[in-house]
């Protein structure tokens, strides 16, 4: 059974401060801020410059590796062209979609930043148990594995409890901090994308602890998309993708319009929007 997944993660994104919100608009962008926008605009290198700078500075943070590592993530995706609106509106074309050639030495990297994140944070949660920080690292960790092994190995159903692990350590983050806005996104992937299985499937997903509710889904997308602060241009993509799935092409357009002005280096707004008008 192949189970359609995208997880928040895939630009993994993570927050500074107890208010994400209130961080974003009342601090100086920091190295983070910078690496993150480098990274939505397809600059990868410059991203990784910006994320291995902060490790240096910041060497006890597990957001450090984590952000590099979805950096290396996305260079990735970008390169195999998986970040693709039409490839998760069209079901057959997902659920036909062959098993890409991963780049060794970028797995490599990815793999060892995940493990720098999960050492540090080990060593914080022991302490801290209620750590935000580190709890989002964590929830991060989980997306970006996920994230791996469906769309690069297309292992969708090994990629699946990775999705409901990384969804857990958010719900348990939200509960403290509802405020860390990009949170929200985590619990609203899961149950948007998995509320699109026939009934069946998701019966069976739901009886694995998977959470399958559509409105829930789109709810919580929403308030990423308005509040959130590093994963806020990825909620507003999947409304876009649930906008045209919707058959609303004028509400998708208005979202992917937005973020090619903010992004102007990211082809894949430009080039989804050069569909949307035939």
């Amino acid at each position: 059974m192949h189970i359609r997944y995208i997880r928040a993660s895939i630009v993994a994104a993570v927050l500074l401060c107890s208010s994400a919100a209130t961080c974003a608009e009342t601090s100086a962008p920091t190295l983070l801020d910078d690496g993150y926008r480098d990274m939505y605009n397809l600059q990868f290198a410059q991203a990784h410059q910006q994320f291995q700078q902060w490790e240096r500075l910041h060497p006890q943070d597990p957001l450090g590796p984590v952000s590099d590592a979805a950096a290396y993530l996305y260079d990735e995706f970008d390169r195999l062209h998986v970040l693709e609106v039409e490839l998760f509106v069209d079901d057959a074309k997902f659920e036909n979609r062959a098993k890409l050639s991963a780049n060794p030495q970028i797995k490599q990297a990815f793999e060892t930043d995940l493990s720098q994140c999960e050492t540090i944070t080990g060593t914080i949660l022991a302490r801290d148990p209620g750590n935000a920080d580190a709890l989002f690292a964590n929830a991060l960790v989980q997306g970006l594995r996920g994230d791996y092994l469906a769309l690069i190995e297309k292992r969708d159903v090994a990629a699946l409890k990775f999705v409901k692990a990384g969804r857990t350590i958010a719900e348990k983050l939200l509960a403290a901090h509802p405020s860390y806005y990009d949170a929200y996104l985590a619990i609203g992937v899961e149950n948007y994308l998995l509320s699109l299985k026939p009934a069946p499937v998701r019966w069976f997903l739901h009886m694995t602890g998977a959470q399958t509710d559509h409105a829930a889904g789109i709810e919580k997308l929403q308030i990423t998309a308005e509040k959130g602060h590093y994963l806020l241009p990825y909620a507003r993509l999947l409304l876009a993708v649930a906008a045209l799935r919707d058959g609303n092409r004028d509400r998708s357009r208005e979202i992917l319009s937005g973020l090619a002005r903010e992004f102007p280096n990211n082809h894949l707004y430009t080039v989804e929007l050069a569909k949307l008008q035939h």
